[in-house]
């Protein structure tokens, strides 16, 4: 398509040139006029047949207006839209941290996407993925970006009007840099730093300067959450028992010192005082919890609080909560996600009503700033381009003042990904099994842990016992695969959810068939599996390596690929000693298998028998075995 811009484009330019080649168009004297206007704040886009125009109130508003203007105008249409946003700050906060650092062209890619969606900011959730001077172990093979990725991925941003600004941690959640032995004086516990100590002081400034560096924005997250650890380790040796709201807020207050100095805006979640304030100390979502006088009295003002919360669906919930909030008495953001924790796919089927019900209370709310997080929790096997959907679905909440419709997402996320909706729904279902609650609502992860179990050992088949899991993953491997587009830009995503389902249609139950075989003595039935189907499983999640690798080399740094290498290689060669074992036994030369004696037991009260779904399990060296995979003496 041959567009002829006319207006102001100045600041627009790069941007502009970037997107075009991005959508397969090109900037031509004799192209359709465009004309490009500033607006009160509004977004307006028409075409008459003719001509068309653009107008916008902020940067980022004209590229979401470019993007709708050209996929109008392929749809043969005329047309006007007006569109308000109901959001100052809306855009996804993307995890670096979990193993999965994206690279810088990954990295500018998603801008990309998010700039046809009109998203106008990125949170970078960094918790030692970037370098401080004299600080070698930060980040130590971990993928940490340079200031120099840092500031190109600022840049580029700020080409589409999106304002990048980083997410660090300065209390807690930072197991994987304190757990070197050489920077052992800065720790408390296993995650949280050892606060009040001169040398820790001057750590978290060193953070916060060498952090704050690259970036244009003077918006910074300070993290500080889930930090139950707090004062429990080092700190309790060295001070006795104290207040764990008194440690807080001076450790705060410490912070606060460096970012008003340097002149940034800070913000932090604000789960700790929630919990805190709770009956027990560790309540977050307590219904009951109130934000007393005297403790709001002592919380610094001049710190946003982020309230974040992703599963809940009753828009109810998010009112109480937000109200519990409100005594805080500081500026309150709001973060939702889309679900791709602890999974290899995306829980669709909770996170768009959970985004639905918490963005619609938000606008009620006048909550001006929403963000999206997307964790990689236990490894990162999902991505965030998969979530694509979702965050799709928060443009288009963020520039209507109401739910949109299936059609208007549907068809904006097949313009600005080139992948249909239905394609990235049926994602849900290696997770949405039999057994699950509706809508895969209380989280179960079987397409993670029916993986990574071991076969002889069996700790999740009593979870799966008379559910039809095999015949779920055979239908979902058709699925997928009848959905994918070869042309499309974004068709490779798809490559390991199917080979994922075609390992666990075969997977998923063989743990039953060996305990109900081995019972009844079929040596028979166990011969066969350990000659054909045992082996032909391995070949299955080879071939679901090697398309994982492929994947994985394709988005992230190569750091945290031995991660999901090791855990793979673990399968395979777990696979292989069941097959040894199983013919050992079928033999004659093993007088029992001790691993099949075992009575199957639940894994866990989250299960099918507690209407609480298929089952959950947050780590993979739990799932793999109930045996030692470290032992640690002093946690501290």
């Amino acid at each position: 398509m041959k567009l002829h811009f006319i207006g102001e484009l100045s600041e627009l330019q790069s941007g502009l040139q970037l997107l075009l080649a991005e959508l397969k168009s090109e900037w031509s004297e004799d192209g359709i006029p465009v004309l490009i206007e500033p607006s009160s704040g509004e977004l307006e886009v028409g075409y008459d047949g003719k001509s068309a125009y653009i107008r916008y109130g902020a940067k980022h508003q004209f590229f979401r207006g470019l993007g709708l203007l050209i996929q109008k105008i392929r749809g043969g249409e005329s047309f006007q839209i007006t569109e308000q946003q109901q959001f100052d700050v809306i855009g996804p906060m993307f995890d670096l941290s979990r193993n999965g650092v994206l690279t810088v062209e990954s990295f500018k890619f998603m801008l990309r996407k998010m700039a046809l969606m009109g998203l106008n900011s990125v949170m970078l959730y960094l918790e030692d993925t970037y370098e401080i001077e004299d600080e070698p172990y930060f980040g130590y093979m971990r993928g940490r970006y340079t200031a120099a990725e840092l500031k190109e991925i600022d840049d580029y941003a700020d080409q589409f009007g999106i304002e990048a600004f980083p997410s660090i941690q300065t209390l807690a959640h930072l197991e994987e840099f304190l757990k070197w032995e050489p920077v052992k004086e800065y720790k408390d516990t296993k995650g949280a730093l050892l606060v009040g100590a001169e040398k820790t002081d001057r750590l978290v400034e060193n953070m916060i300067v060498s952090i704050s560096a690259p970036f244009r924005s003077r918006k910074i997250h300070i993290g500080m959450d889930e930090a139950e650890e707090l004062g429990r380790g080092k700190f309790l040796d060295r001070n006795g028992h104290m207040n764990r709201f008194d440690i807080m807020t001076g450790h705060l207050e410490r912070v606060l010192a460096v970012t008003r100095r340097l002149g940034l805006k800070p913000m932090m979640w604000s789960d700790m005082f929630l919990k805190l304030a709770s009956a027990n100390g560790e309540d977050y979502y307590g219904h009951e919890t109130q934000i007393s006088e005297d403790m709001s009295s002592r919380i610094p003002k001049d710190i946003d609080m982020v309230y974040w919360d992703y599963n809940h669906v009753e828009e109810k919930d998010y009112e109480t909560l937000i109200a519990k909030h409100r005594p805080l008495g500081n500026n309150l953001i709001f973060a939702g996600a889309v679900w791709i924790f602890n999974t290899f796919g995306v829980n669709y089927g909770l996170s768009l009503p959970a985004t639905d019900a918490a963005l619609t209370v938000c606008k009620k709310e006048g909550i001006r700033e929403v963000y999206a997080t997307m964790w990689g929790d236990d490894g990162m096997e999902s991505n965030p381009y998969i979530a694509l959907l979702g965050l799709q679905f928060y443009a288009e909440h963020a520039y209507s003042s109401s739910t949109p419709t299936d059609k208007a997402l549907a068809e904006r996320v097949r313009f600005c990904t080139g992948i249909e909706a239905d394609a990235y729904m049926g994602l849900k279902y290696l997770d949405e099994t039999p057994g699950a609650a509706p809508n895969n609502q209380k989280q179960s992860n079987p397409s993670k842990f029916l993986l990574y179990q071991d076969v002889l050992l069996g700790l999740f088949d009593k979870q799966i016992d008379g559910l039809d899991m095999a015949a779920h993953y055979a239908w979902a491997e058709g699925e997928i695969a009848s959905r994918r587009k070869a042309e499309a830009e974004l068709d490779y995503l798809f490559e390991v959810p199917q080979k994922l389902c075609a390992v666990l249609k075969q997977k998923s139950e063989i743990g039953l068939e060996l305990k109900r075989a081995y019972d009844s003595g079929d040596k028979a039935v166990l011969r066969r599996i350990a000659e054909d189907v045992l082996p032909e499983i391995s070949l299955g999640v080879q071939n679901l390596r090697a398309a994982h690798r492929k994947q994985w080399l394709s988005m992230f740094k190569p750091f945290g690929w031995e991660v999901l290498d090791i855990r793979y290689g673990g399968v395979v060669s777990r696979l292989d000693t069941a097959s040894m074992r199983l013919l050992e036994y079928a033999d004659g030369k093993l007088e029992r298998i001790e691993e099949l004696e075992q009575e199957r037991l639940l894994y866990s009260t989250t299960n099918r028998f507690t209407d609480k779904g298929a089952g959950w399990c947050s780590y993979y060296y739990r799932m793999a075995s109930p045996n030692v995979f470290f032992h640690v003496i002093n946690p501290f």
